[in-house]
């Protein structure tokens, strides 16, 4: 099987493709400056917009990992995913409060999904 790398850096690619899966890397907002609701909003955009360009879909997600630098912004993440999600396609996610790269980020996600 062949893997393909969508936006290569010299760090990561935002988004791997192996056979008919997708791996996208953590991703945060553009504009750290938003609270966690915000932020939260802005990175299921950028989801959006990757699987897009490799073939997929949100309701095609697999599985989520949502880092918050706070489980104090759990509710204000959670209210933004929920208005997100696929209802009827809801991956298997996990929550984990972890230092994330930088103070000014709240959210971090990470996902995997099916291309076909």
């Amino acid at each position: 099987m062949t893997i393909k790398r969508h936006g290569v850096g010299p760090r990561l690619s935002q988004a791997v493709v192996h056979g008919d899966t997708v791996y996208l890397a953590g991703m945060v907002a553009a504009d750290p400056s938003a609270d966690a609701k915000g932020q939260t909003q802005q990175i299921l955009k950028k989801i959006d917009e990757t699987l897009a360009a490799v073939g997929s879909h949100k309701s095609k997600i697999l599985s989520a990992t949502v880092y918050v630098a706070n489980m104090g912004i759990y509710g204000d993440m959670n209210a933004a995913w929920d208005a997100w999600v696929d209802p009827a396609n809801t991956p298997a996610r996990a929550t984990v409060e972890a230092r994330l790269a930088s103070p000014k980020y709240l959210v971090e996600i990470m996902a995997v999904a099916a291309i076909n």
